[in-house]
């Protein structure tokens, strides 16, 4: 959609913000009236927030006339838009982020709050937000996790505590497939092997053609690797320090251990054999579903990602969304670990108001919040019209979290609706709150997928790693925040860019000198003074 204040900046201009381009904005910013507020937001290709039933509702409620500067769901893309935003010195009201999207890290809020584009919202919150207020009292870590490192909390992150998103690293599996070759589901890495083998050879879609996928997926290393080193993640924008861990109170970087090697020797065999999808370290969630969805009928066998639904159509014809079910962690030298995602709120923020935002439009926007943060407001902002997009619950209905009260009922609402902001306003989504939708009990209707989810990531829950570096912990502040800032996205891109080498053959795991020449790699990059800076900020934190 074209921004109804759509701004004309250079493109070169984001390369220079991570630089400390901020300074160039302005200091005293013209402003739209205080009856305009402007919101830059990130918004789904089917969705016009303009023409939105919630936005209409929130301009009647607060009277206020909403403007969207709007950006993809793509990370890069809302990534790159967000920072070509702030550097133009022409920015909006307030931004309106989606954390697995775009969000502000804590050492932006720090740097923008500092030069005064941000304000400051801790004397905005109290009597006036009752509901933000609620929240804080009701999960102080929701506080702390709004609280950046300077003691100042600059803007508003999300508090989730989606339980299926807490273990990402899933693996799906064709038990059809499983059924027809009279398989198992695998417990370990050579069981796995002989599935895969079986799905690559044994033509399980019966089409009579070798065009089996036996495994792809965008989380295959961590998944594979589990079995011999703990692997939290991958992370190429290096948000965060998945490549590190703990060893009792000493910080470690995996990848330069030698069960890491092995790990990946593993995966590197698999791949050699042909059993692993050779675009799975390329390709993006499009390709991915292509596939999933293909024309010429069910052609993947297993897939490692957090769900299904970015591969397999859930409403597919021929029901093939339901063949998935997930597969337990394997078991290998380093037992059955798997990792878990940390707290329901990222250290950042979401949701940041800016010096464009005249006292008035601050007062009106925190209103705002504050209602999204309600549950009236929640439900209408996420989920759309009741009555239309969801209702009450009605006796006999089971909530997803059968230990609580069922608190409301998603409806399927017209084709192509434009009622709600959907993830965007997921701002207190507690276990109450999530626990309590009303959620069919047939895990394999797509109106019971969320049960689905719920029920497969038990399979995870309590495999939790002893070597789980407790990073969402620690904080890095001053001249070591900003060199962290560097290093760790040279450091964790390097690492997803090395594993993908090794496992393709660009580097041979099983040569002695790639393996020095990726650990003095690690070295050139910083992994040391990586490593030593969270240490150092581990060891204060304690």
């Amino acid at each position: 959609m074209t921004s109804r204040f759509a701004r004309s900046v250079a493109a070169g201009a984001a390369l220079a913000v991570s630089a400390g381009a901020f300074a160039a904005c302005s200091s005293e910013p013209e402003t739209t009236p205080d009856d305009v507020i402007t919101i830059f937001a990130p918004e789904n290709a089917d969705a016009d927030l303009d023409e939105n039933a919630f936005t209409k509702l929130l301009e009647e409620k607060f009277d206020v006339d909403i403007q969207f500067e709007t950006t993809t769901y793509d990370g890069t893309a809302a990534g790159e838009k967000r920072q070509i935003s702030l550097a133009s010195g022409d920015y909006p009201d307030a931004y309106m982020l989606i954390p697995w999207v775009d969000q502000f890290t804590n050492e932006e809020l720090v740097k923008l709050g500092g030069q005064g584009v941000i304000l400051p919202l801790d004397d905005l919150i109290g009597e006036d937000t009752p509901s933000i207020t609620a929240a804080f009292e009701d999960e102080p870590d929701f506080k702390k996790g709004a609280t950046a490192s300077d003691g100042t909390i600059w803007g508003l992150p999300q508090w989730n505590e989606c339980f299926h998103c807490s273990y990402g690293t899933k693996l799906w599996m064709n038990s059809a497939w499983l059924d027809t070759l009279g398989l198992e589901q695998p417990t370990t890495p050579e069981e796995l092997r002989t599935v895969l083998e079986a799905f690559k050879t044994q033509d399980p879609n019966g089409n009579g053609k070798a065009d089996e996928i036996p495994l792809s997926g965008d989380t295959l290393l961590p998944y594979l690797m589990n079995p011999f080193v703990y692997t939290s993640g991958l992370n190429a924008e290096g948000t965060t320090p998945v490549s590190l861990a703990a060893s009792g109170d000493e910080v470690v970087l995996q990848p330069t251990r030698d069960e890491w090697r092995t790990a990946i020797t593993y995966v590197t065999s698999l791949y050699e054999d042909g059993l692993i999808d050779e675009a799975a370290f390329t390709q993006n969630f499009e390709a991915l579903a292509a596939k999933g969805n293909s024309a010429e009928g069910v052609i993947l066998g297993s897939v490692a990602t957090l769900h299904p639904a970015p591969f397999v159509d859930l409403n597919s014809a021929d029901g093939r969304a339901a063949q998935y079910d997930a597969v337990p962690p394997l078991t290998g030298p380093n037992g059955s670990d798997t990792p878990w995602a940390g707290p329901s709120a990222a250290a950042g923020a979401t949701f940041v108001i800016t010096n464009r935002a005249s006292e008035a439009k601050q007062q009106k926007l925190m209103q705002i919040m504050d209602f999204i943060f309600s549950t009236e407001g929640h439900l209408q902002g996420e989920f759309g019209i009741e009555g239309e997009n969801w209702t009450a619950p009605e006796a006999g209905d089971v909530a997803l979290d059968e230990t609580v009260d069922p608190l409301f009922k998603v409806l399927q609402g017209p084709e192509g609706g434009n009622s709600a902001w959907g993830a965007m306003t997921q701002y207190f989504s507690d276990e109450t709150f999530r626990g309590g939708q009303v959620v069919p009990t047939d895990i394999y209707d797509p109106a019971g997928y969320e049960r689905r989810l719920f029920e497969a990531t038990k399979l995870y829950e309590g495999h939790e790693s002893d070597e789980a570096f407790p990073y969402w912990d620690v904080t890095v502040t001053g001249e070591a925040a900003t060199e962290l800032a560097t290093v760790q996205t040279n450091v964790e891109s390097f690492v997803v860019q090395a594993g993908a080498e090794f496992v393709t053959g660009v580097r041979d795991i099983e040569s002695d000198e790639d393996w020095a020449d990726f650990q003095q790699n690690l070295t050139d990059l910083g992994a040391e003074r990586y490593v030593e800076i969270y240490q150092q900020a581990w060891d204060e934190s304690k």
